[in-house]
């Protein structure tokens, strides 16, 4: 997915600035949800060549992008919503603000906003979302990216506070290790209380 199809097709429209947005970390059982706005150079000689669907690469590949994207943007954005607000408001709700906070962060305001997924955002500019958006459009693909690197190096860190449940390889996903750790050792503060519910009879929250 090399070709920038999509900003191409709206920078013809008059469209100069056009944004990708992507997340990372609804399923969790932990940590935030991590969410990454992009705007990409058209020109054909700033092209950051092998951007695709996050989960499609290898965790080297991925860094390596990473540092790419970073460097090459126009823009970028990276923005989380931890799990007391995915908690109180519900992690569609959740990945929707995250996504506006991620937007609205942008240092070049996008003209244009391209979300993945089947998602509307509470945002002043024109949108459109684009199913399997990650794997089809550049810009979102970049920001599947960012998100996803990001988030697993903040895990990583949550690991080394609470070493008992993996965090550093399961990045807060309900492993089958994940759940004997929930269920051994009760939940730390970074737990999603709606989402591990049903993993405790009676849950509580360890002290950081």
């Amino acid at each position: 997915m090399d070709e920038l199809t999509y900003e191409r097709e709206y920078f013809e429209r008059g469209y100069t600035a056009v944004a990708g947005v992507d997340e990372v970390g609804r399923g969790p059982l932990a940590g935030p949800v991590v969410c990454a706005a992009v705007i990409l150079p058209l020109e054909e000689e700033k092209r950051v060549r092998g951007i695709d669907d996050s989960k499609k690469l290898s965790k080297k590949k991925r860094e390596e992008l990473f540092g790419l994207i970073k460097e090459t943007a126009l823009a970028y954005s990276i923005a989380e919503v931890d799990e007391k607000v995915i908690d109180e408001i519900n992690i569609l709700q959740a990945t929707r603000l995250c996504m506006k906070k991620a937007v609205e962060g942008l240092a070049l305001p996008p003209d244009f906003v391209l979300t993945d997924g089947n998602m509307t955002l509470d945002i002043a500019f024109p949108q459109r979302s684009v199913v399997k958006g990650d794997a089809l459009v550049c810009s979102i693909g970049a920001a599947s990216i960012l998100a996803k690197v990001y988030r697993d190096k903040l895990m990583a860190e949550y690991a080394e506070q609470f070493p008992e449940y993996g965090f550093g390889h399961n990045a807060g996903y309900g492993t089958a290790e994940h759940i004997r750790a929930i269920r051994e050792y009760g939940l730390c503060s970074i737990h999603r209380k709606t989402f591990v519910k049903n993993f405790l009879e009676s849950p509580e929250k360890r002290s950081p």
